[in-house]
Protein backbone atom coordinates (compact mmCIF):
# COMPACT_ATOMS: atom_id res chain seq x y z
CA UNK A 1 0.00 0.00 0.00
CA UNK A 2 1.02 3.83 -1.29
CA UNK A 3 0.11 6.65 0.80
CA UNK A 4 0.47 9.74 -1.87
CA UNK A 5 -0.10 12.76 -2.55
CA UNK A 6 -0.93 14.01 0.90
CA UNK A 7 -2.47 18.10 0.48
CA UNK A 8 -5.34 20.45 2.07
CA UNK A 9 -8.49 21.20 0.73
CA UNK A 10 -11.29 23.95 0.87
CA UNK A 11 -14.79 22.43 0.38
CA UNK A 12 -17.82 25.26 0.68
CA UNK A 13 -17.52 25.93 4.13
CA UNK A 14 -15.60 23.02 5.48
CA UNK A 15 -11.48 22.31 5.27
CA UNK A 16 -10.27 19.34 4.45
CA UNK A 17 -6.79 17.51 4.70
CA UNK A 18 -6.77 14.22 1.84
CA UNK A 19 -4.02 11.46 0.69
CA UNK A 20 -4.24 9.32 -2.16
CA UNK A 21 -4.30 5.60 -0.92
CA UNK A 22 -3.21 3.19 -3.42
CA UNK A 23 -3.06 -0.39 -2.69
CA UNK A 24 -0.31 -3.15 -4.30
CA UNK A 25 -1.08 -6.70 -3.60
CA UNK A 26 -4.82 -6.47 -2.92
CA UNK A 27 -7.38 -6.49 -5.84
CA UNK A 28 -9.03 -3.25 -4.10
CA UNK A 29 -10.35 0.24 -5.20
CA UNK A 30 -7.79 3.15 -4.55
CA UNK A 31 -9.04 5.57 -2.19
CA UNK A 32 -9.41 9.48 -1.86
CA UNK A 33 -8.65 9.25 2.22
CA UNK A 34 -10.37 12.48 4.21
CA UNK A 35 -10.70 14.25 7.63
CA UNK A 36 -12.55 17.49 7.25
CA UNK A 37 -13.91 19.70 9.65
CA UNK A 38 -16.03 23.08 9.90
CA UNK A 39 -14.20 25.94 8.79
CA UNK A 40 -14.67 27.27 12.43
CA UNK A 41 -11.77 24.60 13.00
CA UNK A 42 -9.40 25.17 10.09
CA UNK A 43 -6.70 26.23 12.06
CA UNK A 44 -6.47 23.13 13.66
CA UNK A 45 -6.89 20.72 11.36
CA UNK A 46 -3.74 19.46 10.08
CA UNK A 47 -2.34 17.15 7.35
CA UNK A 48 -0.44 15.38 9.40
CA UNK A 49 1.17 12.25 8.23
CA UNK A 50 0.95 10.22 11.14
CA UNK A 51 -2.81 10.20 10.90
CA UNK A 52 -2.66 9.04 7.56
CA UNK A 53 -0.35 6.38 8.14
CA UNK A 54 -2.46 5.27 11.58
CA UNK A 55 -5.71 5.42 9.47
CA UNK A 56 -3.76 2.73 7.29
CA UNK A 57 -1.31 0.27 8.56
CA UNK A 58 -3.98 -1.99 10.31
CA UNK A 59 -6.40 -2.45 7.12
CA UNK A 60 -3.12 -3.14 5.05
CA UNK A 61 -2.26 -5.80 7.28
CA UNK A 62 -5.79 -6.84 7.46
CA UNK A 63 -6.24 -7.23 3.97
CA UNK A 64 -3.03 -8.88 3.07
CA UNK A 65 -0.17 -6.43 1.81
CA UNK A 66 3.02 -6.73 2.50
CA UNK A 67 3.97 -3.24 3.06
CA UNK A 68 2.48 0.64 3.91
CA UNK A 69 4.63 3.73 2.42
CA UNK A 70 4.26 7.08 2.55
CA UNK A 71 6.80 9.23 0.96
CA UNK A 72 6.56 12.03 4.47
CA UNK A 73 8.19 12.44 7.65
CA UNK A 74 6.75 10.27 10.36
CA UNK A 75 7.22 10.81 14.36
CA UNK A 76 9.74 7.69 15.64
CA UNK A 77 7.64 7.32 18.46
CA UNK A 78 4.36 5.90 16.65
CA UNK A 79 6.33 4.07 14.19
CA UNK A 80 7.48 1.90 17.45
CA UNK A 81 3.95 2.12 18.56
CA UNK A 82 2.36 0.76 15.27
CA UNK A 83 4.93 -2.52 15.71
CA UNK A 84 3.89 -2.76 19.20
CA UNK A 85 0.12 -2.97 17.95
CA UNK A 86 -0.09 -5.18 15.15
CA UNK A 87 1.71 -7.68 17.13
CA UNK A 88 -0.67 -7.81 19.81
CA UNK A 89 -3.28 -8.11 17.05
CA UNK A 90 -1.62 -10.27 15.28
CA UNK A 91 -0.95 -12.54 18.34
CA UNK A 92 -4.55 -12.18 19.21
CA UNK A 93 -5.85 -13.39 16.02
CA UNK A 94 -3.16 -15.89 14.57
CA UNK A 95 -1.98 -13.33 11.63
CA UNK A 96 0.53 -16.26 10.72
CA UNK A 97 2.38 -13.55 8.39
CA UNK A 98 5.39 -11.82 8.19
CA UNK A 99 4.45 -8.35 10.23
CA UNK A 100 3.57 -5.73 8.12
CA UNK A 101 6.44 -3.17 7.09
CA UNK A 102 6.36 0.72 7.31
CA UNK A 103 8.66 1.82 5.24
CA UNK A 104 8.62 6.23 6.09
CA UNK A 105 11.16 9.12 6.76
CA UNK A 106 11.52 9.14 10.44
CA UNK A 107 10.48 13.02 11.25
CA UNK A 108 13.58 14.13 13.60
CA UNK A 109 12.26 18.08 14.22
CA UNK A 110 9.98 19.12 17.13
CA UNK A 111 7.52 21.73 16.44
CA UNK A 112 8.87 25.08 17.80
CA UNK A 113 6.98 26.27 20.10
CA UNK A 114 4.92 23.21 21.02
CA UNK A 115 1.44 23.85 21.06
CA UNK A 116 -0.03 24.64 25.02
CA UNK A 117 -1.45 21.09 26.50
CA UNK A 118 -4.90 20.56 25.50
CA UNK A 119 -7.14 17.77 26.78
CA UNK A 120 -9.98 16.26 24.26
CA UNK A 121 -11.98 12.82 24.31
CA UNK A 122 -13.92 11.03 21.22
CA UNK A 123 -17.37 12.04 22.37
CA UNK A 124 -20.68 10.23 21.44
CA UNK A 125 -23.30 10.84 24.23
CA UNK A 126 -22.76 7.10 25.38
CA UNK A 127 -22.66 5.60 29.36
CA UNK A 128 -18.58 5.27 28.38
CA UNK A 129 -17.92 8.51 26.86
CA UNK A 130 -20.12 10.69 29.52
CA UNK A 131 -18.52 8.33 32.62
CA UNK A 132 -15.11 9.38 31.05
CA UNK A 133 -15.67 13.29 31.15
CA UNK A 134 -17.66 12.86 34.36
CA UNK A 135 -14.33 11.51 36.14
CA UNK A 136 -12.34 13.80 34.62
CA UNK A 137 -14.06 16.71 35.66
CA UNK A 138 -14.15 14.95 39.54
CA UNK A 139 -10.48 14.16 39.38
CA UNK A 140 -8.71 17.39 37.61
CA UNK A 141 -9.38 20.87 38.32
CA UNK A 142 -10.24 23.32 35.06
CA UNK A 143 -7.45 24.93 34.72
CA UNK A 144 -5.21 21.36 34.77
CA UNK A 145 -3.47 20.59 31.29
CA UNK A 146 -5.50 16.91 31.39
CA UNK A 147 -8.76 18.64 32.11
CA UNK A 148 -10.87 18.19 28.88
CA UNK A 149 -11.91 20.97 26.82
CA UNK A 150 -13.10 19.74 23.56
CA UNK A 151 -15.39 16.70 22.46
CA UNK A 152 -14.75 15.30 18.87
CA UNK A 153 -17.84 14.16 17.37
CA UNK A 154 -16.89 12.08 14.00
CA UNK A 155 -19.19 11.06 11.29
CA UNK A 156 -18.33 8.69 9.24
CA UNK A 157 -17.59 5.85 11.66
CA UNK A 158 -20.76 4.70 13.42
CA UNK A 159 -22.87 7.27 11.59
CA UNK A 160 -22.66 8.06 7.54
CA UNK A 161 -25.86 9.95 7.07
CA UNK A 162 -25.68 13.36 7.36
CA UNK A 163 -28.95 13.62 9.02
CA UNK A 164 -28.82 11.35 11.52
CA UNK A 165 -25.27 12.94 12.29
CA UNK A 166 -27.18 16.49 12.40
CA UNK A 167 -29.68 15.71 14.62
CA UNK A 168 -26.95 13.58 16.86
CA UNK A 169 -24.82 16.72 17.20
CA UNK A 170 -27.78 19.00 18.01
CA UNK A 171 -28.57 16.91 20.49
CA UNK A 172 -24.60 16.71 22.18
CA UNK A 173 -24.69 20.70 21.29
CA UNK A 174 -27.57 21.55 24.02
CA UNK A 175 -25.04 19.87 26.61
CA UNK A 176 -22.00 21.32 25.80
CA UNK A 177 -22.14 24.67 27.35
CA UNK A 178 -23.24 23.05 30.43
CA UNK A 179 -20.21 19.83 30.75
CA UNK A 180 -18.06 22.64 29.99
CA UNK A 181 -16.77 21.57 26.90
CA UNK A 182 -16.36 22.40 22.86
CA UNK A 183 -17.57 19.90 20.32
CA UNK A 184 -15.88 19.42 17.17
CA UNK A 185 -17.45 17.97 13.93
CA UNK A 186 -15.19 15.64 12.33
CA UNK A 187 -15.94 13.80 8.82
CA UNK A 188 -13.98 10.95 7.52
CA UNK A 189 -14.44 8.32 5.25
CA UNK A 190 -11.51 6.18 6.75
CA UNK A 191 -14.00 3.18 7.33
CA UNK A 192 -16.28 3.34 4.81
CA UNK A 193 -14.31 1.22 1.97
CA UNK A 194 -14.91 -1.80 4.82
CA UNK A 195 -17.75 -1.13 6.46
CA UNK A 196 -20.45 -3.13 4.06
CA UNK A 197 -17.98 -5.58 3.70
CA UNK A 198 -17.42 -5.96 7.64
CA UNK A 199 -21.07 -5.78 8.59
CA UNK A 200 -21.15 -9.45 6.62
CA UNK A 201 -19.06 -10.70 9.25
CA UNK A 202 -20.49 -8.83 12.17
CA UNK A 203 -18.30 -6.07 12.21
CA UNK A 204 -15.51 -8.16 13.58
CA UNK A 205 -12.53 -5.83 11.59
CA UNK A 206 -14.30 -2.33 13.21
CA UNK A 207 -14.32 -4.14 16.73
CA UNK A 208 -11.65 -6.68 17.01
CA UNK A 209 -9.15 -4.49 15.39
CA UNK A 210 -9.52 -1.27 13.81
CA UNK A 211 -11.35 0.97 16.41
CA UNK A 212 -8.87 2.43 18.30
CA UNK A 213 -6.85 2.75 15.35
CA UNK A 214 -9.63 5.01 13.69
CA UNK A 215 -10.55 7.18 16.08
CA UNK A 216 -6.41 7.63 16.88
CA UNK A 217 -6.14 8.61 13.32
CA UNK A 218 -8.83 11.53 13.65
CA UNK A 219 -7.39 12.78 16.95
CA UNK A 220 -3.80 12.91 14.78
CA UNK A 221 -5.62 15.69 12.48
CA UNK A 222 -5.55 18.08 15.11
CA UNK A 223 -2.50 17.77 16.64
CA UNK A 224 -2.27 21.32 16.22
CA UNK A 225 -5.02 22.03 19.48
CA UNK A 226 -4.84 18.94 21.13
CA UNK A 227 -2.05 17.45 22.68
CA UNK A 228 -3.81 14.28 24.85
CA UNK A 229 -6.99 12.60 23.36
CA UNK A 230 -9.23 10.30 25.26
CA UNK A 231 -10.89 7.08 24.07
CA UNK A 232 -13.29 5.38 26.41
CA UNK A 233 -13.05 2.26 27.56
CA UNK A 234 -15.72 -0.84 26.51
CA UNK A 235 -14.86 -2.80 29.34
CA UNK A 236 -13.52 -2.63 32.60
CA UNK A 237 -9.92 -4.38 33.85
CA UNK A 238 -11.55 -8.03 34.47
CA UNK A 239 -13.09 -8.05 31.53
CA UNK A 240 -10.62 -7.15 29.35
CA UNK A 241 -10.63 -9.74 25.95
CA UNK A 242 -8.74 -9.03 22.42
CA UNK A 243 -9.98 -6.11 21.37
CA UNK A 244 -10.14 -3.28 18.49
CA UNK A 245 -9.66 -0.68 21.26
CA UNK A 246 -8.01 -1.74 24.41
CA UNK A 247 -5.32 -1.01 27.04
CA UNK A 248 -2.73 -2.38 25.26
CA UNK A 249 -3.13 -1.30 22.24
CA UNK A 250 -4.06 2.61 21.91
CA UNK A 251 -1.60 4.03 23.70
CA UNK A 252 0.94 2.58 21.18
CA UNK A 253 -0.90 4.90 18.42
CA UNK A 254 0.80 7.50 20.40
CA UNK A 255 3.27 10.08 18.81
CA UNK A 256 5.53 13.12 20.62
CA UNK A 257 2.94 15.24 19.81
CA UNK A 258 -0.02 13.44 20.60
CA UNK A 259 -0.81 11.38 23.47
CA UNK A 260 -3.81 8.77 23.35
CA UNK A 261 -5.08 7.20 26.48
CA UNK A 262 -7.32 4.94 27.35
CA UNK A 263 -9.74 5.72 29.72
CA UNK A 264 -12.00 4.05 32.39
CA UNK A 265 -10.99 0.87 33.03
CA UNK A 266 -11.52 0.66 36.87
CA UNK A 267 -15.05 0.86 36.28
CA UNK A 268 -17.47 -1.75 35.06
CA UNK A 269 -20.41 -0.50 32.94
CA UNK A 270 -22.78 -0.32 36.13
CA UNK A 271 -20.22 1.71 37.84
CA UNK A 272 -20.21 4.33 34.94
CA UNK A 273 -23.45 4.77 34.47
CA UNK A 274 -23.90 5.02 38.34
CA UNK A 275 -21.07 7.63 38.02
CA UNK A 276 -23.64 9.84 35.93
CA UNK A 277 -27.01 8.99 37.45
CA UNK A 278 -26.58 12.35 39.33
CA UNK A 279 -25.19 14.22 36.79
CA UNK A 280 -28.81 15.51 35.14
CA UNK A 281 -27.19 17.43 32.42
CA UNK A 282 -26.03 13.73 31.23
CA UNK A 283 -28.87 11.89 32.05
CA UNK A 284 -30.81 14.48 29.65
CA UNK A 285 -28.64 13.75 26.98
CA UNK A 286 -27.80 10.27 27.06
CA UNK A 287 -26.87 8.47 23.35
CA UNK A 288 -26.81 4.74 23.40
CA UNK A 289 -28.95 3.86 20.35
CA UNK A 290 -27.71 2.28 17.32
CA UNK A 291 -30.73 2.95 15.42
CA UNK A 292 -29.68 5.76 13.44
CA UNK A 293 -31.72 5.53 10.40
CA UNK A 294 -34.77 6.24 13.10
CA UNK A 295 -33.36 9.28 14.45
CA UNK A 296 -35.83 12.38 15.18
CA UNK A 297 -34.64 15.76 15.82
CA UNK A 298 -34.84 15.27 19.52
CA UNK A 299 -35.31 11.63 19.94
CA UNK A 300 -32.31 10.01 19.19
CA UNK A 301 -33.20 6.41 21.92
CA UNK A 302 -35.67 4.51 20.33
CA UNK A 303 -35.85 2.24 23.86
CA UNK A 304 -36.61 -1.09 21.90
CA UNK A 305 -33.01 -2.28 20.86
CA UNK A 306 -30.89 -4.42 22.75
CA UNK A 307 -28.67 -1.25 23.51
CA UNK A 308 -31.62 0.69 24.52
CA UNK A 309 -33.09 -1.73 26.82
CA UNK A 310 -29.64 -2.66 29.10
CA UNK A 311 -29.00 0.99 29.91
CA UNK A 312 -32.76 1.78 30.66
CA UNK A 313 -32.11 -1.69 33.20
CA UNK A 314 -29.34 0.25 34.58
CA UNK A 315 -30.83 3.53 35.20
CA UNK A 316 -34.01 1.62 36.33
CA UNK A 317 -31.61 -0.29 38.86
CA UNK A 318 -30.03 2.91 39.71
CA UNK A 319 -33.74 5.01 40.25
CA UNK A 320 -33.28 7.50 37.56
CA UNK A 321 -35.09 6.17 34.50
CA UNK A 322 -38.19 8.11 35.39
CA UNK A 323 -35.90 11.18 35.87
CA UNK A 324 -34.52 11.32 32.25
CA UNK A 325 -36.23 12.50 29.32
CA UNK A 326 -33.24 10.99 26.72
CA UNK A 327 -35.04 7.36 26.57
CA UNK A 328 -39.42 6.95 25.37
CA UNK A 329 -40.09 5.08 28.42
CA UNK A 330 -40.08 5.56 32.44
CA UNK A 331 -40.09 1.56 32.79
CA UNK A 332 -39.19 -1.78 31.40
CA UNK A 333 -41.15 -5.18 31.74
CA UNK A 334 -40.25 -8.50 31.66
CA UNK A 335 -41.67 -8.49 28.37
CA UNK A 336 -39.69 -6.27 26.57
CA UNK A 337 -36.76 -7.72 28.15
CA UNK A 338 -37.50 -10.86 26.45
CA UNK A 339 -37.98 -9.56 23.32
CA UNK A 340 -35.40 -7.50 22.68
CA UNK A 341 -32.50 -8.61 24.46
CA UNK A 342 -30.30 -11.29 23.01
CA UNK A 343 -27.46 -11.46 25.00
CA UNK A 344 -23.64 -12.13 23.44
CA UNK A 345 -20.89 -13.65 25.28
CA UNK A 346 -19.35 -10.13 25.30
CA UNK A 347 -22.33 -8.61 27.22
CA UNK A 348 -22.38 -11.07 29.41
CA UNK A 349 -20.87 -9.13 31.98
CA UNK A 350 -23.16 -5.68 31.50
CA UNK A 351 -26.05 -8.04 32.24
CA UNK A 352 -24.47 -9.37 35.15
CA UNK A 353 -23.82 -6.69 37.17
CA UNK A 354 -27.81 -5.70 36.76
CA UNK A 355 -29.10 -8.71 38.82
CA UNK A 356 -28.01 -7.61 42.38
CA UNK A 357 -29.16 -4.03 42.33
CA UNK A 358 -32.90 -5.08 40.32
CA UNK A 359 -33.41 -7.22 43.10
CA UNK A 360 -32.84 -4.78 45.64
CA UNK A 361 -35.55 -2.86 43.86
CA UNK A 362 -37.92 -5.43 43.44
CA UNK A 363 -37.72 -6.63 40.32
CA UNK A 364 -37.18 -10.35 40.48
CA UNK A 365 -39.36 -9.98 37.02
CA UNK A 366 -36.37 -8.57 35.42
CA UNK A 367 -33.86 -10.82 36.86
CA UNK A 368 -35.40 -13.97 36.03
CA UNK A 369 -35.95 -13.49 32.72
CA UNK A 370 -32.11 -11.71 32.37
CA UNK A 371 -30.63 -15.26 34.15
CA UNK A 372 -32.19 -16.77 31.48
CA UNK A 373 -30.55 -15.64 28.89
CA UNK A 374 -27.38 -15.43 30.28
CA UNK A 375 -27.80 -19.12 31.29
CA UNK A 376 -28.61 -19.82 27.17
CA UNK A 377 -25.39 -18.01 26.25
CA UNK A 378 -23.56 -19.78 28.54
CA UNK A 379 -24.59 -23.17 27.02
CA UNK A 380 -24.14 -21.96 23.57
CA UNK A 381 -20.88 -20.45 24.55
CA UNK A 382 -19.77 -24.06 26.20
CA UNK A 383 -20.47 -25.44 22.80
CA UNK A 384 -18.52 -22.96 20.71
CA UNK A 385 -15.87 -22.98 22.72
CA UNK A 386 -15.50 -27.13 22.82
CA UNK A 387 -15.46 -26.56 18.70
CA UNK A 388 -12.87 -23.73 18.87
CA UNK A 389 -10.61 -25.93 21.27
CA UNK A 390 -11.02 -28.39 18.70
CA UNK A 391 -9.71 -26.49 15.80
CA UNK A 392 -7.21 -24.91 17.40
CA UNK A 393 -6.20 -28.81 18.00
CA UNK A 394 -5.90 -29.11 14.31
CA UNK A 395 -4.18 -26.14 13.57
CA UNK A 396 -1.33 -26.69 15.86
CA UNK A 397 -1.06 -30.49 14.50
CA UNK A 398 -1.32 -29.23 10.67
CA UNK A 399 1.64 -26.26 11.77
CA UNK A 400 3.64 -29.11 13.59
CA UNK A 401 3.20 -31.88 11.22
CA UNK A 402 1.71 -30.98 8.08
CA UNK A 403 3.69 -27.74 7.68
CA UNK A 404 0.48 -26.11 7.00
CA UNK A 405 -0.67 -28.16 4.04
CA UNK A 406 -3.76 -28.38 5.14
CA UNK A 407 -4.82 -24.46 6.12
CA UNK A 408 -3.21 -23.81 2.38
CA UNK A 409 -6.03 -26.45 0.88
CA UNK A 410 -8.78 -25.85 3.00
CA UNK A 411 -7.67 -21.74 1.54
CA UNK A 412 -7.73 -22.97 -1.97
CA UNK A 413 -10.88 -24.77 -2.14
CA UNK A 414 -12.75 -22.14 -0.28
CA UNK A 415 -11.04 -19.43 -2.79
Amino acid sequence: MRIENLRTEKRESRSRVVASVIWEDCDRPGQELYFETEEEFSQDLSCNPDAFLVACAVPAMHYGEKRVSIDEGVCPELLDGLKVAMSWLCYWFQIDRELLRIEAKRKSDIPAPRIKERAGLFFSGGIDSFATLRNNRLTFPLEHPRSVKDGLVVFGLELDEPEAFDYLFDWLSDAAPAIGIKLIPVYTNLYLPYRDEDALHHFHFWWGEYMGAALAAVAHTFVRRLSTVSISADYDIPNQRPHGSHPLIDPNYSSFDLQVKHEGLALSRFAKTQLIADWDVALQHLRVCNRYKQYKSGRLNCGRCEKCVRTMLALLALGVLDRTRAFPDNDVSAELVKTAVKIKPTKIPFYGQLIAPLMQRGRRDLVQVIEQKISSCDKLQGRSDTKKRMLEQIAEFDKRYLKGNLGRFKKSISS
